[in-house]
């Protein structure tokens, strides 16, 4: 196969069409030459540039792959500067700056306004490919670089809103209309605080972990597949699953789990089907999807293939089966006996409050910029919570994040916990003394926090705030709460974008356009699972021991949480014809701060169900 084709396909099988196609693989192909690069990795790469860049649509238009080519040739000179640390590639800003004998920034040129406001979101340190006025500097940055966060003027800006109800009771303010007198704190009187209760039982503080066995690895993989085995059969619409690895001639029904034949990437002719060990002693035998008119596959998802396999290497499908049907009333979960309640013994409890009514606002870290420890993105959040009050507040790691060049490096003089506690809880601390008893805020740690435990599922923070126990919590990741009787489940684990890199999907060309990140977001809905990929991807510690429950999403929650890199997103999904109580709505807030700029953040008020509710995504 050229290797032109090879990179259409490449491109074809990461869900991107390509607008103008002879004149892109023209293009592509001296990449692939000059920096030998194979035509799966220019698409990853290409996949990383789409990401940071936040392009919409999925077709890989001519204009964006000349920015492409500046990020690939600004990735060779990291790699070049990596390898010969004494190696300065000098630019013409450098000049610059030795003609003026000045080694700060001037006031003269200091970082203007984008004119686009996806470029307000993005960081310098994310971004060395925007064009201004069609010219690059030798550096592969813009001779305007992105506002940083200090800079920026568009504040507060509603990049996406759904809005089915007016908000009546407590009219709010538009963003943007705030205030600007900061120091004078507007009174508002917030709503009535919501009840809350945790569902399930995950780990807990303090617990042992990465001590999972190849056995505890076998076991949770073989309760998935028998799990849909027995609600497959109790449907009634199937027979008892049959070993799909024996020749035979009649179609037959079988359980299984995706799999991929070797190191790779998962493609249509190296998909696996492996059968629980009861059915076929966890044998595998290849799939062959040529007569299914479409379907979305991914390594670990479990599904039910109707098929047949005349030579016993090949079970050739004529029907997949990609979901279960989620149970619709309380589950096993939801036993009083595995319930924590932080309010329990609080009169506040009992307030009078509407039920299935909720209003929250909704974020997810990085919660500083890249350029410094100030957390000034946390601030100004919870300064627009003291303006438009919520219920409760969701905070999603990463608090102390990992991957910030100050933690990365050690610069730091402080301890994390201490960081995270004068840093965050002293914040939250004081966002409560101020608004009083009737707010909530919940946080959610994230295997990138550097002052908590690596691994996945994770246990809640360990606060000790014996005075506001029951207004500032944390709970597990992933985890499942209730408030005010809306069902709420989140995951800081970005298993959108690694579930985006593995899906290979084929759509019938009869079928309406699919929405790539719905039909990413009903995977977990489908799989009833919290991260069905298998096997996890590098950065993720998964540890099967670790209660396996905490994974489960036993039931359609009201609203799914899944901050992710791509893009933020506000969805409302329908599983079948179920009716209403099997819609979800599902947020991807983005994230709170981007490089050295601001990001965006969800706000949603939920009234009953998902077609009477308002939500929208906010940029600071």
């Amino acid at each position: 196969m050229a290797i032109e084709e090879e990179i259409k396909a490449e491109f074809g099988r990461s869900g991107f069409d390509l607008e103008d196609e002879e004149e892109i693989l023209n293009k592509c192909l001296p990449f692939c030459i000059n920096y030998s690069l194979k035509p799966s990795d220019l698409v990853s790469s290409w996949e990383v540039y789409y990401l940071n860049r936040q392009l919409s649509g999925s077709t890989v238009q001519s204009a964006e792959i000349d920015g492409f080519l500046v990020y690939l040739q600004n990735e060779q000179k990291e790699a070049i500067v990596k390898e010969e640390t004494d190696i300065h590639i000098y630019s013409s800003r450098d000049v610059e700056m030795i003609l003026n004998d000045d080694d700060d920034i001037s006031k003269d040129d200091a970082p203007g306004t984008p004119t686009d406001h996806q470029q307000a979101l993005l960081s310098p340190a994310y971004d060395p490919t925007s064009l201004t006025n069609g010219s690059v500097l030798s550096s592969g940055k813009s001779s305007k670089p992105a506002t940083t966060f200090s800079k920026r003027t568009n504040r507060l800006e509603v990049k996406f809103s759904i809005n089915n109800m007016p908000d009546l009771e407590n009219r709010k303010q538009e963003p943007g209309h705030e205030n600007d007198e900061d120091d004078i704190v507007r009174k508002v009187h917030p709503r009535q605080r919501c009840s809350f209760l945790v569902h399930g039982s995950g780990p807990r503080p303090g617990c042992r972990f990465m001590y999972d066995r190849t056995e505890d690895r076998f076991n949770a993989l073989e309760n998935r597949i028998k799990k849909h085995t027995r609600v497959h059969v109790a449907s009634g619409h199937y027979e008892e699953p049959m070993d799909p690895t024996l020749a035979s001639q009649r179609s037959i029904f079988t359980v299984g789990m995706i799999s991929c034949d070797g190191e790779g990437r998962l493609n249509e002719k190296s998909v696996m089907l492996q059968s629980s060990a009861e059915n076929s002693g966890g044998q595998r035998v290849r799939l062959e999807l040529q007569q299914l008119s479409q379907f979305s596959v991914f390594p670990g998802q479990v599904v039910g293939i109707e098929g047949h396999n005349p030579s016993g290497h090949c079970l050739v499908a004529s029907k997949m089966v990609d979901s279960i049907v989620a149970s619709l009333g309380d589950s096993e979960n939801l036993n009083p006996a595995k319930r924590q309640a932080f309010d329990k013994e609080n009169h506040l409890t009992d307030l009078p409050c509407k039920q299935r009514e909720l209003s929250m606002v909704i974020a997810a870290g990085p919660f500083t910029t890249t350029d410094n420890l100030s957390f000034e993105p946390l601030a100004e959040l919870l300064a627009y919570a003291k303006k438009r009050p919520p219920q409760l507040i969701i905070l999603m790691g990463p608090f102390i994040d990992t991957e910030h060049p100050d933690i990365k490096k050690g610069t730091t003089e402080r301890s994390y916990d201490e960081i995270f506690r004068i840093e965050i809880l002293r914040r939250l601390e004081d966002y409560v003394e101020c608004m009083g008893s009737a707010v909530r805020i919940l946080l959610v740690p994230s295997v990138r926090d550097a002052n908590h435990d690596f691994v996945f599922p994770q246990p809640a923070f360990d606060i000790n705030l014996p005075d506001l126990k029951p207004q500032i919590a944390s709970i597990t990741n992933p985890g499942i709460f209730e408030a005010n009787e809306v069902k709420v489940g989140c995951c800081t684990v970005d298993i959108l974008k690694q579930l985006s890199g593995e899906e290979i999907s084929r759509v019938s060309a009869d079928a309406k356009p699919s929405d790539r990140m719905s039909r990413l977001v009903n995977h977990i809905l489908k799989q009833q699972s919290f991260y069905p990929l298998y096997p996890p991807a590098e950065s993720v510690p998964l540890d099967h021991s670790l209660a396996p429950e905490a994974l489960q999403v036993p039931s359609v929650p009201d609203i799914l949480i899944l901050p992710s890199d791509i893009k933020y997103f506000i969805k409302v999904l329908s599983e079948g014809s179920e009716g209403d109580h099997m819609k979800c709505i599902s947020v991807n807030p983005g994230r709170l701060a981007k490089g050295e700029g601001g990001g965006t953040f969800a706000e949603l008020d939920f009234y009953g169900n998902s077609d009477t509710s308002n939500a929208s995504i906010v940029g600071i």
